[in-house]
């Protein structure tokens, strides 16, 4: 993608403080970090977000992901991790390239967690009920997460 902010650092156009790189993925340092450390995990090829990714690479990314994190925690002695990951813009997602924020948290740090930027919402359980009806019902129906999308379409006019 040429436009794409990751995908360019991913090529050397745009440099960054690189902390992890294999065949498959990159983690660079946070130029607007929550905390020192806070590393970018993304997959070197262009991924808008986690849904148009197929199950093989995700599998990678979340490998380096668990990697990385241990590394925040042992070599900057956090007291935790946040691991965070938007899917589009509703979500927070900025940049138009999968990613997930690995995130060194401290005790001292104040509010932490999600319930720090979205506050609990009161559900009735007739309408939980009817949440995880739905819920079920899509998820009995996603059979192809882990083709690619351009396998998808190809598969649909497969006899």
């Amino acid at each position: 993608m040429e436009e794409c902010l990751f995908c360019k650092i991913v090529a050397g156009q745009i440099p960054a403080e690189k902390v992890y790189e294999d065949s498959d993925v990159i983690a660079f340092l946070d130029i607007n970090p929550r905390n020192p450390g806070h590393t970018l995990v993304i997959p070197k090829k262009h991924f808008s977000d986690l849904l148009e990714m197929d199950d093989e690479y995700a599998m990678k990314l979340f490998v380096a992901v668990k990697r990385i994190a241990k590394a925040i925690k042992d070599g900057i002695k956090a007291d935790g991790i946040s691991i965070s990951q938007s899917n589009g813009r509703a979500a927070g997602q900025v940049v138009n390239h999968m990613h997930v924020h690995v995130i060194p948290r401290f005790f001292n740090e104040g509010p932490v967690g999600l319930e720090s930027i979205l506050p609990t919402k009161k559900i009735d359980q007739g309408s939980m009920k009817n949440i995880s009806n739905i819920l079920k019902e899509a998820i009995s129906k996603v059979s192809e997460v882990s083709k690619p999308a351009s396998e998808k379409k190809e598969m649909e006019f497969e006899f």
